[in-house]
């Protein structure tokens, strides 16, 4: 982009480590020259995480965004040399698996990769032996090589970047302690230092575990927990002697032994070992030493070797030659974790242009760095970073308590073997609905999401397995599974269940500008009368699908809004006029969903109002009461069957329950979990955001364009639609329905999917059709394909035959549903 010198924003990055050095390389070559990096330690090493780095980098992740700011790492670190050596070093990595559960994951692992474009092999224990002949091969059953990982040079790498953004104009100071973050109306101006003040427009913390500092000074909580990681070097070993050139250190790959929360690589003739299988040692931001202060660095604390000494043993057993050593030095370096794993990325609302890109390792650096830089300059990432994004959490995530709970378990699960529908184990129940008591007294299995409590099925549902016979699981598939949800699947489909469905959000939009600032932000026609129900979708400027929305016209002025996650309420009220208010109502309100084919028969007795098909049209909304209880009822089905949402207030939830449960037994109702109502929704082709469709989508490649409604004026996004031709697009990939050859097997998401030998797309939800007969899964695949072609899903390593197939598989002209 070109400007001219007074066009150009200025930029204040809080922290010169990695981040902060690649974030000013990323602005600066996008035209933001007026980039000035502050560090409160000395350059080129301040001494934060960055300074004592190991450096690995392994690419694959269950995370698509993680993998690819990882890749982008490696590909940009691969680039950039100082002094004539690079800045990464493709070792390769190399994962070994000492058990049957470990190698069965690698398998998964495996295909992780190849569905995000990451080459990797699984290896036998000679192959590994060839890599590292220092493996105890008796140990071994297996093991998974990336060839493109290794070792980043994270100091190098910050040098090389601190140059090329100089060239272009930024700054680098050290020895400035910010101190506090100068603001204006809502909108930052600047940053104080001990050394004098700094205006800025934009002010980026990337103070690595320094963030949660920053933030109180700008009064932005950062959700992150600093904790202490073990890092030992053996004594020289002389099995390494001669093997490795002093300037590169390190020729075999970078190898982790995660059955012991273990890592290693080679520092020339002595060997590192990281261990994440200590107690969690979190440490408090606020009260680290000065880098004059510290005995080597803020960030390197002293060495607790009683917390080792396990570790140290399990290396022995895995490097037999390290017997004969010793861990000569070590220390406990200090980095950051989330609730949730993922960095922390975005613009504060409540202070415009101070923005955060904290909780990022090296492995992850120069990909953030970009997308912040992107997001800055563009108003977008290429990357869809909804799973980074600052206002994912909820509130009682946001909490300290909360916040060191969850940063201290993902420290400790960092290697272990975690299952896609695994809850937390605590803090729980954090959030339950009000049907929670006769959730339990039904025998919900609850897992756990945004902190609620979620039924995924119910054990008094049991007895009517009797003559359901979905196949049996693996293993890895059975858990968190259980036969019942085919139960409550056939329930639904012949009688009627009810579903919680509080957790899903809910926002409340009035004043008198609502529909015109609505129909700015959404896709679909919303100027309709009051009692109409819209799907419609959130896009950003390029027309990527930030989320899909079900807006009901309540009143002239008056909208409900079911939505996905905190950061859609973030997002609009970014936009709001000051004619609109818009409220988050999820915690003060509870849902519950009546669907089957005698959903009607269950309410009908229970309202004076007409529910009938021609009294309450499918997509209509009233207010009403049923018995007691006043509800806002909807005629909405994401299963695929006749029937309503009904919300009511929290205080009559369990009024609500037990009315609509002591009505529906004469029709031999159910309480049906998220298990049952996702083989349902995928049975009839419903979307999920975030699993089958991101910002990184259209909607005309998801197969939403019937929410589009490009003749109704502008919105946000039309622009980008119009250039690829609206209606008229023709998408190179598309989100394609799956059904699986094999009526016995299953897979979950995620999986690569291959077309004529070739990695063509992945699997983004998968879920057992129990009334179609066989495994369901979407994937985003080429667009060419037809009903009817043959492509092969890899499931832990073993091809599994699917068809593509018309969707939806269920009751494809509605007639259930409108009935």
């Amino acid at each position: 982009m070109s400007a001219t010198t007074s066009d150009i924003p200025r930029v204040v990055i809080i922290g010169a480590g990695i981040v902060g050095c690649s974030l000013a390389d990323e602005l600066t070559a996008r035209g933001w020259t007026d980039v000035t990096v502050l560090d409160q330690g000395p350059l080129p090493a301040p001494g934060g995480s960055t300074s004592h780095a190991p450096g690995l980098v392994f690419r694959t992740s269950p995370s698509k965004a993680l993998t690819d700011f990882a890749s982008y790492t490696v590909e940009k670190f691969t680039s950039l040399s100082v002094d004539g050596l690079s800045c990464f070093n493709p070792v390769g990595g190399l994962e070994v698996a000492t058990t049957e559960e470990r190698w069965a994951d690698l398998h998964r692992k495996a295909g992780l990769a190849e569905s995000w474009g990451v080459h990797g092999e699984l290896i036998s224990p000679q192959e590994c032996l060839k890599l590292w002949p220092l493996l105890d091969e008796e140990r071994i059953i297996g093991g998974f090589h990336t060839p493109g990982d290794g070792l980043a040079r994270a100091l190098l790498a910050c040098r090389a970047q601190q140059e090329r953004a100089t060239a272009r104009g930024a700054r680098f100071l050290d020895r400035h302690t910010v101190i506090g973050i100068d603001s204006r109306d809502g909108r930052v101006t600047g940053v104080v230092t001990d050394r004098g003040i700094f205006p800025a427009d934009h002010v980026v913390s990337a103070a690595g575990f320094w963030g949660p500092v920053i933030g109180r000074l700008a009064g932005v909580p950062v959700p992150l927990l600093p904790l202490a990681h073990q890092y030992a070097r053996t004594g020289p070993l002389p099995e390494l002697a001669g093997v490795n050139d002093p300037l590169t250190e390190a020729s075999r790959p970078v190898l982790r032994h995660q059955d012991r929360d273990l890592y290693f690589r080679e520092h020339t003739d002595r060997i590192g070992i990281g261990s994440y299988a200590h107690r969690p040692l979190p440490v408090d931001p606020f009260t680290l030493p000065a880098y004059e202060d510290a005995p080597v660095m803020p960030s390197s604390l002293p060495f607790t070797e009683e917390d080792f000494a396990p570790s140290w043993r399990d290396a022995a057993e895995l490097l037999p030659a390290l017997g004969a050593s010793r861990a000569e030095e070590g220390f406990n370096g200090v980095f950051s974790f989330t609730p949730d794993g993922m960095p922390v990325l975005g613009e504060a609302r409540e202070l415009r242009g101070f923005w955060l890109a904290e909780a990022v390792w090296v492995t992850h650096s120069a990909g953030v760095a970009r997308a912040v830089a992107q997001w800055m300059t563009e108003g977008r990432a290429t990357t869809d970073i909804h799973e980074c994004d600052l206002y994912r959490f909820e509130d009682a995530q946001r909490s300290p308590a909360y916040v060191e709970e969850r940063g201290a378990r993902n420290f400790i699960e960092v290697y272990d073997i975690v299952h896609p529908l695994q809850p937390l184990e605590r803090p729980r129940p954090l959030r339950t609905s009000p049907f929670h008591t006769a959730q339990r007294e039904l025998g919900a299995y609850f897992l756990e999401g945004g902190g609620w409590e979620r039924p995924h099925w119910y054990e008094a549902n049991a007895p009517l397995t009797e003559g359901v016979s979905p196949p049996e699981r693996d293993a890895w598939a059975a858990r968190y599974w259980s036969p019942i949800a085919a139960a409550e699947a056939r329930a639904t489909r012949e009688k009627v269940a009810l579903y919680d469905m509080t957790p899903l959000r809910r926002l409340e939009v009035t004043g008198t500008g609502s529909l015109e600032f609505l129909q700015r932000m959404t896709t679909n026609n919303l100027a309709k009368k009051p009692g109409a129900v819209t799907y419609t979708l959130l896009l950003d400027e390029a027309g990527g699908i930030r989320s899909d929305l079900t807006v009901a016209r309540l009143g002239p002025d008056h909208f409900q809004i079911g939505a996905n996650s905190p950061a859609d309420l973030d997002w609009l009220l970014r936009h709001a006029p000051d004619s609109v208010q818009i409220g988050d109502i999820t915690s003060g309100t509870c849902c519950v969903g009546v669907w089957g084919p005698l959903a009607r028969e269950l309410v009908q007795p229970l309202t004076r109002d007409d529910f009938s098909h021609k009294g309450f049209g499918y997509f209509r909304a009233r207010r009403t009461h049923l018995d007691f209880v006043p509800v806002t009822a909807m005629r909405l089905s994401y299963v695929g069957e006749l029937g309503w949402e009904l919300y009511t207030t929290a205080d009559l939830g369990a009024r609500l329950w037990d009315t609509l449960w002591e009505a529906g037994q004469r029709l031999g109702v159910v309480a049906a979990g998220r298990s049952a109502f996702n083989s349902l929704r995928m049975e009839k082709g419903y979307r999920s955001w975030g699993h089958d469709m991101t910002a990184e989508h259209t909607p005309y490649e998801a197969g939403l364009g019937f929410a589009v409604r490009m003749d109704k004026g502008e919105f946000t996004g039309r622009a980008a639609l119009a250039a690829r031709g609206g209606e008229r697009e023709r998408p190179e990939r598309r989100l394609t329905c799956l059904t699986l050859d094999d009526p016995t097997a299953v897979v979950l998401g995620k999986e690569p999917v291959r077309v004529d030998g070739a990695t063509a797309g992945y699997v983004t939800s998968a879920a057992y059709g129990y009334t179609v007969g066989r495994c369901i899964a979407y994937a985003w695949l080429p667009a060419r394909l037809t009903p009817g072609t043959g492509v092969l899903i890899d499931y832990f390593g073993a091809p599994v035959a699917a068809t593509v197939t018309e969707e939806p598989l269920f009751d494809p002209g509605m007639d259930r549903i409108r009935r």
